[in-house]
């Protein structure tokens, strides 16, 4: 999971966003504590706490005296949310941009989406 370039405390929010996001931990329960991701990533505690301290400082995760570390409720909307308008900024705005150049319409990307998707699909059967 760790990969070169990238600060290990990014990685570790990131995979804990990941584990909301994919709902393998949902709102109100316990996250993985500092101590058990450092252990789990092989990496120094205060780095596994920088990454949790970004989410606790995003509201996704808060905490709670002397029990832990637990998902925030709206966590999961909250980052989907990020994850869209991060998607439109890199994919969408781009491929509107070219779709003038092009001079296509709406409904020329709508079929050409589709279009694209039918071929997708059809080559995973």
């Amino acid at each position: 999971m760790i990969e070169e370039g990238r600060a290990l405390f990014l990685q570790i929010a990131g995979s804990v966003e990941e584990s909301i996001i994919d709902g393998s931990l949902t709102e109100g329960t316990r996250a993985p504590s500092t101590n058990e991701l450092a252990a789990f990533y092989r990496i120094n505690p205060a780095t596994a706490a920088k990454g949790i301290s970004m989410l606790v400082d995003k509201g996704v995760l808060v905490k709670r005296r002397g029990i832990g570390m637990f998902v925030a409720t709206g966590a999961r909307d909250q980052l989907l949310a990020e994850r869209r308008a991060a998607f439109a900024d890199r994919f969408i705005s781009p491929l509107l941009a070219e779709a003038g150049t092009l001079r296509l319409s709406a409904d020329d990307l709508i079929h050409l989406i589709r279009l694209t998707q039918e071929r997708t699909e059809g080559n995973r059967s």
